[in-house]
């Protein structure tokens, strides 16, 4: 792969979104809305679908900001600064995201291939579900320097775990720093240690209000925050706004070149001893996807639990 500039300008940042389903245009829209790009690609192999997503969100952009928005094609993945991968299908109701793989594999090596011909720089990054699974397969078959290539992971699932602890609490989100980590599914887990409330450690803060904490309400506000996807796919088909807001945030830090920490999936080489495998970790994330994966001091049940995540997953891998 040949590597170009590495910055973007950032009166010029040109960002290609790869499927214009649901998932997608909600991107582009949040996109557009948070002024974040100068320019959005939809690519979409319905490119009528991709032409209406597209004039949709550009006709309210006079009010809400100044991006250009139009369909394309894969050759306008060239001097991107952000690829967006969301083809695929999306999970139906009573399914797991590790049952998504037969289906979604083939389309998104199909769509590597063909980024790969006018790819010149840039980041891309993974939405398409099992998540985990696609961006490690990504970065072998795109061969890009580390971190290059990252996914979502279980950065929405950590906006759920907040949002909970928020309102157990009756505090403002900005005061509540927790991450999910692990596969984006089952096997992920809430890295409880390092909950903190304004820097308190959440025992000590709930001791000092009188608020119970213990393992009956983490297994709750985590039963809760698990199934929440699944519920919202039984009661409206899909979700597409949570992710689309996900994904703003880690494009801010990309395009703007503004560092940001995120529990995003990446492959690992060698953090908590484990390779091999793309997980959710904390990661710091900037211009240059992720730039480095955080190796926290966690509880050994928790090390356990990301080794067992990793396993499940190295397990799939292996029967590609």
């Amino acid at each position: 792969m040949v590597e170009g500039k590495i910055y973007a300008a950032l009166d010029n940042r040109k960002v290609a979104i790869i499927g214009a389903g649901f998932v997608g245009a909600s991107i582009a829209y949040a996109l557009t809305i948070r002024d974040l790009a100068s320019e959005i690609i939809l690519i979409d192999n319905e490119r009528a679908k991709a032409s209406g997503e597209a004039l949709d969100i550009q006709h309210g952009i006079p009010y809400m900001g100044t991006s250009s928005v139009r369909a394309g094609d894969y050759s306008d993945c060239k001097n991107c600064d952000l690829i967006i991968v969301t083809a695929g299908r999306n999970r139906k109701v009573g399914e797991e995201r590790l049952d998504m793989i037969a289906d979604n594999i083939g389309t998104i090596k199909d769509v590597v291939s063909e980024i790969s011909k006018y790819y010149t720089h840039g980041v891309i990054l993974m939405v398409s579900n099992p998540v985990d699974i696609l961006t490690y397969m990504c970065a072998e078959w795109m061969d890009l320097p580390n971190g290059k290539v990252f996914g979502t992971g279980c950065i929405l699932d950590t906006s759920r775990l907040v949002r909970s602890i928020a309102n157990y609490t009756n505090l403002n989100i900005e005061a509540i720093k927790c991450n999910i980590a692990g596969e984006h599914g089952n096997s992920q887990f809430p890295v409880w240690s390092r909950l903190s409330i304004a820097g308190l450690p959440m025992w000590e803060y709930c001791q000092n209000v009188g608020l119970p904490w213990g393992n009956r309400e983490k297994d709750l506000i985590f039963n809760q925050v698990r199934n929440m996807g699944a519920e919202i796919i039984r009661d409206k088909g899909k979700t597409h706004y949570g992710i689309a807001t996900c994904v703003c945030s880690v494009a801010d830090a990309v395009l703007n070149q503004r560092l940001t920490i995120a529990p995003v999936t990446s492959p690992l080489q060698g953090e908590y001893g484990i390779d091999g495998v793309a997980l959710s970790l904390p990661s710091i994330v900037g211009v240059n996807g992720v730039e480095h994966r955080l190796e926290e001091k966690w509880l050994k049940e928790e090390r356990n639990k990301l080794a067992k995540s990793a396993e499940i997953l190295k397990e799939t891998l292996n029967r590609l």
